[in-house]
């Protein structure tokens, strides 16, 4: 394989995933502010050197990142509101109260999206010319997608969804009746530019403050968009729709291990020979975008590239789809022809064939080993740590998965009966700890925790459970529940497995 590995994922190196959401602070929902600096510093002093996330994108349905309503908008719910009161655009935020421990969207929400767009039109009075100008560049430089997203979420705000049942011309994206909405929500378009502004401007910052900590960002790109999204009403000549707008197939996942049924995620297909035709232009653009943001992209769901499940969108679960040949390889070629270095990181769970491991290889991707799935099967298991091989992302869990302690607290006696084999008897006193030692000291070049398992937190606090619509996405901590111990444990185990920073 002659091609190069990125320097990032080329050393060993650890870190933790974290969402910004989960992030304490005094508006309901972690966002790009204090905390998030904070965090920074906390994963500085314990020796890490990756902080992966999850979407930035603002969430769809069920508070859910991986169906946005744009896949290059920042999420507003994330925007920092004491730097908008500093800078004497937001009258003072009153506390209210939120839980620590929960995101409560549905009180979050309004609240924050109401002191949005207080700061907008504070904005609008007080703002310097140096801050006019340096949004109206922002605008000019993001307006191949921007220009888009904020005529969307207008039309989404007074029609709701799906955009194919807005009156047929704003369906249709007709130039002309675009044009008439301009001018005459010249205000509300400028809110959601303003937004996205703030958005970039902090996460930029943000971002900036980690790279001099030490701390690089590992972004997640989704697969698929869903259908009441900006990039489909714009683009929907690049997906595989009918003609009133509706996917003929939806993507998914056939039954796996989280889920008898499968996934039926619902995004419409991609038009990838539509997409070849003009050099994947909303993908260059795509990732160029998250390029900017981040410093390595989880792709997720890879093996759609290789071959992806089609479900008919008239079934209600995804037992009934079928293997869908991607665009393979010759994807990957182009978006490196027009981008240089791709420091993906190929989201290879599931069901992985031969087929795609090659495409995988082929295109000089590191893929992931997850040590949940590691005792269900003999020696010859590839998430076992003797199996890891150095250019690989190892994990105790993602997202997806049970926090670590709720993950042994209901495995099958069989299963726990492997770890204790495997891992020693140690194993009962601190399943997290032993899962996060083994991790750590595989030859996988990256290893990363989820920071619930740093803590040693139970199954209450899982981020998600797939193909569960309601009640995920909502845990965050609360910093009374860290301590000064699990920062000084992680950075000796760290340094001992020569994970730690490098100069």
């Amino acid at each position: 394989m002659n091609t190069p590995h990125p320097p990032l994922l080329s050393r060993r190196t650890s870190g933790v995933l974290l969402h910004i959401t989960s992030l304490p602070g005094p508006h309901g929902s972690g966002d790009l502010g204090a905390c998030a600096r904070h965090f920074v510093d906390w994963l500085a002093a314990a020796g890490q050197t990756l902080w992966q996330i999850l979407p930035l994108t603002p969430a769809g349905p069920g508070n859910s990142p991986y169906q946005s309503v744009s896949a290059f908008a920042g999420n507003p719910l994330m925007v920092d509101l004491d730097d908008l009161v500093q800078r004497g655009w937001l009258p003072w935020m009153p506390r209210q109260g939120f839980d620590h421990n929960r995101c409560d969207f549905e009180r979050i929400t309004p609240y924050r999206m109401q002191a949005l767009r207080e700061a907008w039109r504070g904005f609008q009075v007080k703002a310097h010319e140096a801050d006019w100008q340096a949004f109206h560049a922002f605008c000019d430089t993001h307006r191949h997608w921007l220009d888009d997203y904020a005529l969307f979420m207008v039309l989404d705000q007074r029609l709701g969804g799906p955009w194919t049942s807005w009156p047929h011309a704003l369906a249709q994206h007709d130039p002309a009746a675009l044009a008439a909405l301009q001018q005459e929500a010249g205000d509300e378009l400028g809110f959601w530019r303003f937004v996205q502004w703030r958005f970039w401007v902090q996460w930029l910052a943000l971002r900036t403050y980690g790279r001099k900590q030490g701390v690089h960002m590992v972004g997640d790109a989704p697969i698929f968009v869903s259908h009441h999204s900006a990039d489909v009403w714009a683009r929907p000549q690049e997906f595989l729709l009918d003609g009133n707008g509706q996917p003929t197939e939806v993507a998914g996942v056939p039954p796996d291990y989280f889920s008898a049924t499968g996934q039926r995620w619902g995004n419409p297909l991609y038009n990838w020979s539509a997409m070849a035709h003009n050099r994947y232009d909303w993908w260059t653009a795509r990732m160029a975008h998250l390029f900017k943001q981040v410093d390595v992209v989880r792709l997720d769901h890879f093996r759609g590239f290789e071959a992806y499940w089609a479900i008919p969108a008239s079934e209600p679960t995804a037992v009934a789809g079928s293997w869908q040949p991607g665009p393979g390889k010759a994807f990957f070629d182009t978006l490196r022809d027009r981008l240089g270095e791709l420091p993906i990181i190929a989201e290879d769970l599931g069901i992985i064939t031969p087929q795609v491991t090659a495409l995988r290889d082929a295109c000089g991707f590191p893929g992931m080993r997850i040590l949940h799935f590691a005792f269900g099967g003999g020696p010859d298991n590839p998430y076992l740590p003797h199996n890891h091989v150095p250019y690989t992302i190892a994990y105790t869990g993602t997202h997806d998965n049970d926090t670590t302690l709720g993950w042994w607290q209901h495995a099958r006696a069989a299963e726990r009966a492997h770890v204790q084999t495997y891992l020693g008897p140690h194993v009962d006193a601190e399943p997290h700890w032993a899962l996060m030692l083994a991790t750590s000291s595989s030859v996988a070049q990256t290893a990363i925790f989820p920071f619930q398992d740093v803590l040693g937190l139970d199954g209450r606090h899982r981020m998600n459970t797939p193909g569960m619509a309601e009640g995920c996405w909502a845990w965050r901590f609360d910093w009374q529940q860290v301590g000064h111990q699990p920062a000084e444990r992680l950075r000796t185990m760290t340094l001992a497995h020569g994970r730690g920073p490098h100069t």
